[in-house]
């Protein structure tokens, strides 16, 4: 009999939780099909929809409901609070400049470069080997006033934590907004917009159990952001146009799950993360886990393996029913080595071979030891494969 697959992907997405389809379903059907913008009672039933989920997510992460702005996802999310910023600083006679870390999920970095394009500028930040911002360029960047600072608070290739709370302060200091992309943190880490010097942060659905396609932005001020998609005023007019109702409840229903689950997910995760990596390094000595000297979010394994190539194990892995990533789910079919791994100074060889396991809700400790199990003949059947074609 075939074994289920097992599911490491976590960070790339997530099964849709049957609390968050029950709470959603109604607004895909002739109950509350209604258009939010409506007056009549069908319009009304929608409306009520939209700002109970608007409630369930600022509670959720330490907000007031009129500052939560509904998206399509994370990557519109880092778009608005980027570009909508650098618009902002425009509108006030201030520099158009974007600040980012140099291992941004390519939604900062390609907003950041629309920036660019847009007739402003940006600043990528160094890191250290263990995936840190360095402050002391941040500072640099700082003093000369851009108009957005965004860095990441949990790296989703390898899990590296920022500290958020003091680079917020730093650019609250200074005077300049601060975005935090906390896609992969929120759930994962405690995140309370309220107690920290935050102007924006994004948040997606698909990461905590909610379909893909509805994300927030949540904005600490109306001026702090110009709109970047243009039409009626829906959202404060930051976010315009029909909103996506079953995707907000289902969003708000998820992020309440995931706020209430955090601190029980987060040990629960970090001793299968930790079990994982013993096992694979008792199977495979040789493995290098990236990052592992720093702080990193309780779901995110990230290992490189000399004389591998990523895709080639994923494949190797997905054949012995393990689904796995080699970084970032956007950059998948790259040939060269992830940005993440490199800014770190990674070497290629071992970048090259680089593999995330991400966990979530429903992974369990039979999960842990399939995977690790089924590591060390993918390795040598890749390494011998990688010696016949003449890469090794």
């Amino acid at each position: 009999m075939t074994r289920p697959a097992v599911y490491l992907d976590h960070a790339a997405t997530t099964p849709v939780r049957p609390e968050v389809l029950e709470a959603m379903l109604p607004y895909l059907t002739s109950q509350a099909f209604g258009n939010p913008s409506s007056a009549h009672r069908f319009g009304r039933t929608a409306r009520a929809g939209i700002e109970q989920a608007r409630r369930e997510v600022a509670q959720a992460v330490g907000a007031e409901p009129n500052q939560v702005i509904f998206t399509s996802g994370g990557t519109e999310a880092d778009n608005l609070g980027i570009v909508g910023a650098a618009l902002a600083a425009r509108d006030r006679g201030a520099a158009m400049c974007a600040v980012v870390s140099a291992i941004e999920h390519k939604a900062i970095l390609a907003a950041a470069h629309a920036v660019c394009h847009l007739g402003g500028r940006e600043v990528v930040l160094p890191v250290d080997r263990n995936g840190q911002v360095d402050l002391a360029a941040l500072d640099a960047a700082l003093a000369e006033v851009p108009a957005v600072v965004s860095v990441m608070w949990v790296n989703n290739e390898v899990g590296v934590v920022q500290p958020v709370p003091e680079i917020a302060a730093r650019c609250r200091r200074a005077g300049v907004a601060f975005h935090t992309d906390a896609v992969q943190a929120f759930g994962k880490i405690p995140v309370h917009f309220s107690e920290l010097a935050c102007t924006l942060l994004t948040i997606s659905g698909h990461k905590i159990g909610a379909p893909k396609g509805i994300g927030a932005l949540i904005v600490q001020e109306r001026a702090a952001v110009e709109a970047i998609i243009h039409g009626g005023g829906q959202q404060y007019g930051i976010r315009p146009g029909t909103e996506n109702v079953a995707g907000a409840v289902a969003l708000g229903r998820a992020a309440a799950l995931a706020a209430a689950e955090q601190a029980a997910e987060a040990v629960r995760l970090r001793a299968l993360r930790d079990e994982l990596a013993a096992r694979i390094l008792a199977a495979v000595p040789d493995v290098v886990v990236n990052a592992a000297r720093a702080e990193r979010a309780p779901h995110v394994l990230s290992v490189s393996i000399a004389g591998t190539d990523s895709e080639a194990m994923l494949m190797h892995l997905d054949l012995a029913g393990v689904a796995v990533s080699s970084g970032s789910a956007c950059s998948t079919g790259a040939v060269e080595p992830s940005h993440v791994l490199t800014a770190m100074g990674v070497p290629r060889e071992l970048a090259l071979g680089a593999i995330r396991f991400s966990l979530g809700h429903e992974t369990t400790a039979d999960d842990v030891a399939r995977a690790a199990e089924v590591m060390p003949a993918a390795v040598a059947k890749v390494r011998k494969l990688a010696g016949v074609l003449g890469r090794a």
